[in-house]
C-alpha cells in the first residue's frame, strides 16, 4: 500500500514537471541551432570601376539587377530588374545571365549559359561594369546578423546531453502510462526501450559514423515522433511499434535526402523525374485508390494502407524550388504553376482537400519566394475563391463542416461531434492533464491522428500542448532565418517552403480539431498516428536540414 502511495504522489509529480521539462527541451533545441556560425564575411567582393564602390557578396547566389529586390542593386536604367546571378559553387564562382535585355559581358565576350569567373575579371552589366576581387578587399564593417549576431564559440548544451534530456522526457512518459492507468503494467516500457534504441543509434550514426557537426534539428524531431509514440501506449499499444517502425524508414529517408540534396545542380537536373514520379503517384491514387471517410486518398497493398499525397509533398517541394539562375526566368515559373495546378485539381477531385489546401498555401509561399510577384498570388487567391464555391455547392459533406464551424455546440451530436469533445477534454485536462492513458477523448473515433492535439492537452496538459505546437511553428522563423547563409536559392526556398507547409498542416489541424477552422482531417505533423505522414515529415525536415550551411560541414578532431 505504501509503494503505491509512492508511485501516485511520482505520478502527479511528474504531470507537474513536465511541461517545465518540455519547455526546457524546446529552448535547448533552438538556443543549440543559433550557435557554432560562421561570422558574416565577404566571400568575393565587386568593384565598380566607374564609381570606385566595393560591394561585399555575402552569398553563395547573388541576384543582380536594377530592382530593389536584388540581393546587388545596381542604380543604372540599362540594367535589368533582375538582370543576372553571381553564383559560387564547389568548382569555384559563375555569372548566368538570366533572360536581360542587354545581355551580361564577362571579359567583353556576352555570355550564353553559365559561366565561370575568376579574380580580376570583368563583368559587365548593361553600361556598368565590375572587377571580381577576393573577399578580403573590402574593408569596411559589417553589420552584424539581423537574426544571428556574431557567432558563437560554444553551443548552449552539448548534443549528447540534449538527447539525454530528450529521453528521460520519454521515459517519464512510460512511468506515468504504467503507473497512471487503472491497470498497471510493463508494456510502456518495452515500447519506451524500442524507441530509445532507435534514437540513440541515430544519434550515433550522423554524430560519430557521418561525423555530422550538428544534431538540434535532428534532436527535435525525435522528440516530436518519440512524443506521438508514447502517447499510443495506452490507445492501441501496436500502432506504436508500427508508428517506430514509420519513423525508422523516415529516418533512413531524412539521411538519404541529406546526402542527395548536397549538391543543388545535381538536384536541379532531376527535377523533371521528380515531376513525373509525383505525376504517376497521383495517377495511380485516382485510379486504384480507395476512399476513406470521403476522400479517395488510399492505396492499399495487402495490410498495408499508403497515401501516395504525403510523398507528393516532398517532389512537389524538389519541383517548386531552384538555384536562382533558374528560378528568375519565366518559363520556369509557368511549368512550376502548370504542375502546381495539376496537383491541387487532383486532390480536390480525390475529395482530399484538406492535402489540396495544404499543397495550395505552399504553392503561394513556394510562388512568392521565387518570384515576390503580388500578382500571381491575387491570381491563385481568385481562383481559389472560385474552386471553394464550387466545391461546397457540390460537395455535401464539406459543406456540412462549414455549416457547423462556428456552432460546435449546436452541431454536438452530429457534424461537430469530434470538435464539442475535444474542447470538453482539453478544458478537463487543464494545465498539467488527467495523466497518460486517463483521458476519454481516445475513444472518439480519429482521436490518435485528426484529434491528437485534443489528446496531448487533456492527457499531458495545455501547457505541453502549446509547447509542441510553437515548437513546430518557430520551425518557419529558424528557416528563415539560416537562408541568409545557405548555399543556394534552392536550399532557402526549399527550406521555408518544407517549414511552411509543416506549420500550415498544423495550424489546420489543431484550429480544425478546436473549431476555430473548419475541421480538414489532416494530420499533425511528427505526432499523429499514420506512416505515410510520418515518413513525409522526416523528409520535409531534411530541406530544413540542408539549408543549415553547418550541416556539410565535416567535424573535426
Amino acid at each position: 500500500m505504501e509503494l503505491q502511495v509512492i508511485l501516485d504522489i511520482a505520478v502527479v509529480a511528474l504531470r507537474v514537471l513536465m511541461p517545465i521539462y518540455a519547455v526546457v527541451i524546446i529552448y535547448q533545441c533552438y538556443a543549440s541551432m543559433r550557435r557554432k556560425r560562421r561570422d558574416e564575411k565577404p566571400l568575393v567582393t565587386l568593384f565598380n570601376n566607374r564609381t570606385a564602390d566595393k560591394i561585399p557578396v555575402l552569398y553563395w547566389e547573388n541576384s543582380i539587377g536594377r530592382s530593389r529586390g536584388c540581393d546587388i542593386t545596381i542604380n543604372d536604367p540599362t540594367v535589368s530588374r533582375d538582370h543576372c546571378v553571381l553564383l559560387r559553387r564547389e568548382e569555384g564562382w559563375f555569372v548566368a545571365d538570366t533572360d536581360s535585355k542587354g545581355g551580361t559581358f564577362v571579359n567583353g565576350e556576352q555570355i550564353e549559359d553559365r559561366t565561370k569567373v575568376f579574380i580580376d575579371d570583368k563583368i559587365r552589366i548593361g553600361s556598368s561594369e565590375f572587377t571580381l576581387l577576393r573577399g578580403d578587399c573590402y574593408d569596411e564593417e559589417l553589420l552584424p546578423s539581423r537574426y544571428f549576431g556574431k557567432a558563437k564559440e560554444k553551443p548552449v548544451i552539448k548534443q549528447y546531453k540534449l538527447m539525454l534530456l530528450i529521453t528521460l522526457f520519454h521515459l517519464f512518459m512510460a512511468v506515468q502510462a504504467a503507473f497512471s492507468f487503472e491497470v498497471q503494467d510493463f508494456q510502456p516500457f518495452m515500447v519506451f526501450g524500442v524507441l530509445a534504441g532507435i534514437e540513440w543509434g541515430f544519434f550515433f550514426i550522423s554524430t560519430v559514423l557521418f561525423k555530422r557537426v550538428n544534431f538540434e534539428l535532428e534532436a527535435l524531431g525525435l522528440f516530436l515522433s518519440g512524443t506521438g509514440i508514447m502517447l499510443l501506449v495506452r490507445q492501441v499499444v501496436h500502432q506504436a511499434f508500427v508508428q517506430m517502425i514509420a519513423m525508422t524508414g523516415g529516418i533512413i529517408l531524412f539521411m538519404i535526402m541529406i546526402k542527395f540534396l548536397e549538391n543543388p545542380d545535381i538536384v536541379i537536373k532531376l527535377r523533371t523525374p521528380m515531376m513525373i514520379a509525383a505525376l504517376l503517384l497521383i495517377a495511380v491514387n485516382i485510379v486504384f485508390g480507395k476512399t476513406q471517410n470521403g476522400a479517395q486518398n488510399w492505396i492499399t497493398i495487402g495490410s498495408i494502407s499508403i497515401q501516395p499525397s504525403e510523398l507528393v509533398k516532398i517532389a512537389y517541394i524538389f519541383v517548386g524550388a531552384g538555384t536562382l539562375d533558374k528560378t528568375q526566368t519565366k518559363r520556369d515559373l509557368f511549368v512550376f504553376i502548370v504542375f502546381s495546378a495539376v496537383c491541387v485539381l487532383a486532390l480536390a477531385w480525390m475529395g482530399d482537400f484538406g492535402t489540396a489546401l495544404i499543397f495550395f498555401a505552399t504553392f503561394l509561399i513556394l510562388s512568392f519566394t521565387r518570384s515576390g510577384d503580388f500578382k500571381t498570388l491575387i491570381l491563385a487567391l481568385s481562383g481559389a475563391v472560385f474552386g471553394g464555391a464550387i466545391v461546397l455547392k457540390f460537395k455535401s459533406y464539406v459543406a456540412n463542416r462549414f455549416a457547423a464551424w462556428g456552432h460546435v455546440w449546436e452541431y454536438a451530436q452530429s457534424d461537430a461531434y469530434q470538435q464539442a469533445r475535444v474542447l470538453t477534454y482539453i478544458a478537463s485536462g487543464g494545465l498539467f492533464g488527467v495523466g497518460i492513458g486517463n483521458g476519454c477523448l481516445k475513444y472518439v473515433f480519429a482521436s490518435e491522428s485528426d484529434l491528437v492535439f485534443g489528446i496531448i492537452a487533456e492527457e499531458m496538459g495545455i501547457i505541453i500542448a502549446v509547447t509542441i505546437a510553437a515548437a513546430i511553428a518557430s520551425l518557419v522563423l529558424y528557416a528563415r532565418a539560416i537562408t541568409t547563409r545557405s548555399r543556394s536559392t534552392f536550399y532557402s526556398i526549399s527550406a521555408c517552403c518544407a517549414a511552411g507547409l509543416l506549420v500550415i498542416q498544423m495550424s489546420l489541424n489543431i484550429f480544425g480539431a478546436t473549431d476555430i477552422l473548419p475541421l480538414t482531417g489532416v494530420t499533425l505533423p511528427f505526432l499523429s498516428l499514420g506512416g505515410s505522414s510520418m515518413i513525409s515529415c522526416w523528409g520535409l525536415l531534411a530541406f530544413i536540414k540542408a539549408a543549415d550551411e553547418r550541416t556539410y560541414a565535416i567535424k573535426r578532431r
